[in-house]
């Protein structure tokens, strides 16, 4: 038996290696790709997809209008592979394509080269439907009546494509696609090329379809009535991050007696057209780095001179898909299943687009509809003249009847209508030319190093983009403690440091595998490597980690506890979970490159951001995000040749033939079988 177990083995064995060499020689893999993928709300789905067995289509490089000419219409060998440079992935030609069905799928060179003024694939009006202007709010600011906040968006997110929609992100890769189009399939002299042609084959099937209601539907009766029952999608959902200047009692929820609180606020997430692939420097990572600079000058004075009230930052989670964070805030405090309630909410401070791409002017947003209340707008008012308060900055209101930008903000005016402005570089429309794009990169924001620099020299080195931002930061610092009833005495003691601000926007949009972000991590994470978080993503994104952790150590309290104390904290007396959380660190790296890691003690905490509406059960719903996410089980690219239809069809009866040939002399050699093999009879011999 194991004799022949042995020889089982090692058949397969062999055979899958003859497989896999047979395979490597036919196709050449592309690894370093990132796919458009499908999402879907209540109403409709969009995105991109491919069949079940991968969409195929024969090359061709579009870099010219007469190269879509040939795609679209003059071409020979359609189905068409489209391998575009940046300079044409556009709207007006996305849309020719997705109307064509000459086009298998397309595949997109990320690189600068040819990179328009502008680019912007989200709506002209972000969130329109889920903010707090409607037909029984401000009904005349509602669908950015008033103001277009994105002029530049194209929408192109919101399409649905019935064809695969790939980004190239290796340069090499990029360069074999090249080779082989131009080896086989460019065109002589405007002439059709000869086969064997370069073929590429998409793989980024979809199991979700139609809307999140429908998905929902189907996954519940899966859940209900099959034996392997398969999640078609997934609600998009990660966790809020938030702190205070004084710890608020995790356990307790509801009202907090005495609090008042000032929430300080900014969003952790952006988007753009292709799956995880959203820098949003000017977008997301100035607001979130403003705010970490923010509390980092802000901490050690709220502990030396608290102020009467509570100061609360919030980095809200999922605010580009219908203010998903923002919403589960409001509903946990309204249902008094949060550490706060809506009564004890002071008034609040959201941080925007901060980058100052056009110039060194500020805009105090706020909420006309709610600023007809006599109190409010008294309250605003003040908030407005604490912010125009010892800056070199320029910093302006926008008229009066102008609306709030789309903002975490909205939702809280949803829920009531509390004094609250929203901070921001621009006074009507957006001053970022690529909002919610894959080119909101550090470029974009102006974070640039001299040539020859080390990564940890560039790790530390201040950029004027650091240095603009540290000055916002000290800016919303100082205003924060006056609206928290701090003494003005103390307002010098209060300044960002532009080193922390180089720091965060190198590990935020140059290097997240950096000596500090690695200091900050558990041990496990630094054993692994930085990058081992982007394996996480399911769990929680790299960016709310990294922001829960930085946060620990920009409030946090150095113990003398061990590992296992630092994990069981509870099992402590002295220690108390309810209003502080423990984090492993991995410490600073010492000249041999070894790490003592050390216990920190802060109040950080984590809380859900998913939509109420799933909670509810309402994936219909109309007041809040029903945004989810379809699930796949391929992602993959690959190119290959393909030889022409006749030589196919020739291959195809040659094989046929040898098939009827080999089944016909079988059928001849065992209809004759007795007479070719059997030996011939021996007389029978008998003695007597």
């Amino acid at each position: 038996m194991s004799v022949q177990l042995n020889r089982v083995l090692i058949y397969a064995d062999f055979t899958g290696v003859l497989c896999s060499s047979v395979e490597q020689k036919i196709y050449v893999v592309l690894n370093e790709t990132v796919p458009c993928v499908r999402l879907l709300n209540a109403t409709h789905q969009i995105g991109c997809q491919s069949s079940i067995s991968g969409d195929t289509g024969v090359l061709h490089v579009l870099e010219t209008e007469s190269d879509l000419d040939w795609i679209l219409s003059s071409g020979p060998h359609p189905p068409y592979m489209v391998i575009m440079e940046t300079a044409f992935f556009n709207r007006s030609v996305m849309m020719r394509m997705k109307n064509s069905s000459r086009v298998a799928g397309v595949a997109v060179i990320i690189s600068k080269t040819g990179l328009a003024d502008n680019f912007s694939p989200h709506t002209t009006c972000p969130n329109q439907n889920t903010g707090v202007y409607s037909e029984s709010y401000g009904s005349d600011l509602a669908n950015c009546n008033g103001t277009v906040w994105n002029p530049l968006g194209n929408g192109l997110s919101y399409e649905d494509f019935s064809f695969p929609v790939f980004a190239l992100k290796d340069e090499n890769q990029t360069q074999v696609l090249r080779k082989c189009y131009e080896d086989h399939n460019q065109r002589v002299n405007g002439s059709a090329p000869q086969y064997p042609l370069c073929a590429m084959q998409l793989f980024s099937h979809m199991h979700a379809v139609t809307d999140t209601v429908t998905c929902m539907r189907r996954t519940d009766l899966q859940n209900r009535f099959s034996i392997n029952p398969e999640v078609l999608c997934d609600p998009l959902s990660d966790f809020n991050v938030w702190t205070s200047t004084r710890p608020l009692n995790n356990s307790a929820k509801g009202h907090a007696a005495d609090e008042s609180v000032v929430i300080a606020a900014t969003r952790l997430d952006g988007r753009s057209f292709f799956w995880e692939q959203a820098p949003a420097a000017e977008g997301t990572v100035s607001g979130i780095v403003t705010l970490l600079a923010t509390i980092q000058a802000l901490y050690p004075v709220t502990q030396e001179a608290p102020p009467p009230r509570n100061i609360f930052f919030s980095f809200f989670q999922g605010e580009a898909f219908d203010y998903i964070g923002s919403s589960k805030m409001v509903y946990d405090m309204e249902k008094n299943d949060f550490v706060i309630d809506m009564n004890n909410v002071h008034s609040m401070l959201e941080i925007g687009q901060v980058g100052l791409l056009s110039g060194r002017s500020l805009w105090m947003h706020s909420d006309p509809v709610s600023r007809q209340n006599k109190s409010v707008d008294t309250e605003v008012s003040e908030e407005e003249g604490k912010l125009s308060l010892f800056s070199h900055l320029t910093v302006d209101h926008p008229s009066v009847s102008q609306p709030l930008p789309p903002s975490s903000f909205q939702r809280f005016l949803r829920a009531r209508r509390i004094p609250g402005l929203v901070l921001a570089d621009h006074n009507t429309s957006f001053t970022n030319r690529y909002y919610e794009s894959m080119y909101d990169d550090a470029e974009n924001l102006n974070v640039t190093y001299p040539p020859g620099l080390t990564p940890d020299e560039q790790l530390v080195y201040e950029t004027d983009a650091a240095k603009s931002l540290a000055e916002v930061a000290t800016l919303v610092a100082r205003s924060l403690y006056l609206q928290a009833g701090g003494e003005e005495n103390n307002l010098n003691n209060i300044t960002a440091d532009p080193k922390i601000v180089a720091q965060l926007l190198y590990g935020f949009l140059v290097q997240k595998n950096n000596s500090w972000f690695r200091s900050l991590l558990p041990p496990e994470v630094t054993k692994k490597g930085v990058n081992s978080i982007l394996s996480e993503i399911c769990v929680y994104p790299p960016v709310t980690r990294f922001v829960q952790y930085i946060l620990a150590n920009l409030t946090g309290t150095v113990t003398n506890l061990t590992e296992s104390q630092c994990q069981n904290p509870s099992e402590l007396s002295t220690e108390n979970k309810d209003l502080f959380s423990y984090f492993w660190v991995s410490g600073p790296a010492s000249v041999n490159g070894t790490r003592e890691p050390f216990c920190v003690r802060a109040s950080v905490r984590l809380s859900k951001a998913v939509s109420p509406a799933f909670e509810l059960l309402e994936y219909g719903s109309r007041n809040y995000s029903t945004w989810t996410e379809s699930r796949w089980k391929s992602i993959r690219a690959r190119i290959f040749l393909v030889a022409s239809r006749e030589l196919e069809m020739l291959t195809l009866g040659v094989g046929v033939a040898v098939l009827l040939l080999s089944l016909l002399v079988t059928y001849f050699i065992s209809s004759k079988a007795e007479l070719l093999f059997s030996s011939a009879r021996e007389t029978p011999t008998t003695t007597y």
